[in-house]
C-alpha cells in the first residue's frame, strides 16, 4: 500500500488544530488515521510528578521524534504500527499502546512537526494553522482546566515559562514549510474546506498512478 498521503498539520498550542483534524476526519471517515505528536513524548516515570509537571514540553528534544520518524515511515509502507499513549494528567507516557493500520490518508499533528527536516521530507501535504497569541492563550486555559485537571496558575506559569518562548523560537519560525497556512483555525471553513480537497485530489492522483 504505498498509495498512503501523510498529511502534516502544524500550528501553536491551541490553535485549532484539532478542530481542523475532525472536520478531515469526518470528511474522509474510514480511509483516515491521527498520529499526534504529544503521544511520544519521552516518559519520565524516574521523576516525581511535581518535577514533571515542570519540565519544558515545548521544546523539541522533549519529543521522541525519531521514533516518530520510523512509524510514519512504516505507515508510508503499509505496516501497521503500535504508538505510545501520552497521559496529560500524569505528565508521562502511559503503558497503553494503540494499534495504528495504514489508512489512505495518515495526519501527523503537533505543534512541532514542521520544525524537523526528516519527519517534514515524509508529508505529502504540510499545513500551518495561525491562530492570533490571546485567542490561542484563552483557548489553552479553558482546554487544560476542563480536559486536563489543571489549575489556571500552572497554564498561566507554563505559558509564561515555556509555551510563549518556545513558541517564538521554534514553532512560529517552521511556518515557513507550510504549504497551505490557515489562518483563525477552525474558524476557517473556506482554508478547512481547500485542505480537504487538496487532500481528495492527492488521493484521487494516488489511485490514478497506482492503477
Amino acid at each position: 500500500m504505498n498509495n498512503v498521503c501523510i498529511v502534516g498539520i502544524a500550528g501553536g498550542s491551541a490553535s485549532g488544530k484539532t478542530t481542523i483534524v475532525n472536520m478531515i476526519k469526518e470528511y474522509f471517515q474510514n480511509d483516515i488515521e491521527l498520529i499526534s505528536h504529544d503521544n511520544y513524548y519521552w516518559a519520565h516515570d524516574d521523576m516525581p510528578l511535581e518535577e514533571r509537571s515542570k519540565l519544558n514540553y515545548d521544546h523539541p528534544s522533549s519529543f521522541d521524534t525519531q521514533q516518530m520518524i520510523k512509524d510514519v515511515e512504516a505507515l508510508k509502507e503499509g505496516k501497521a504500527i503500535y504508538r505510545p499513549v501520552y497521559d496529560y494528567a500524569m505528565h508521562t507516557r502511559s503503558k497503553e499502546t494503540v494499534l495504528v493500520e495504514p489508512k489512505k490518508v495518515v495526519i501527523v499533528e503537533g505543534i512541532l512537526i514542521l520544525e524537523d527536516a526528516k519527519l517534514r521530507d515524509l508529508m505529502d501535504i504540510k499545513v500551518f494553522v495561525d491562530t492570533d497569541a490571546d485567542e490561542r492563550l484563552m483557548r489553552r486555559i479553558i482546554r487544560d482546566i476542563n480536559d486536563r485537571g489543571r489549575s489556571v496558575e500552572s497554564v498561566l506559569s507554563q505559558y509564561t515559562k515555556t509555551v510563549k518562548p518556545m513558541h517564538e523560537q521554534f514553532v512560529e519560525p517552521s511556518k515557513k514549510y507550510a504549504d497551505i497556512i490557515i489562518p483563525r483555525g477552525g474558524e476557517n471553513k473556506t482554508g478547512i474546506h481547500i485542505l480537504q480537497e487538496h487532500i481528495r485530489l492527492v488521493l484521487n492522483d494516488y489511485q490514478h498512478n497506482h492503477k
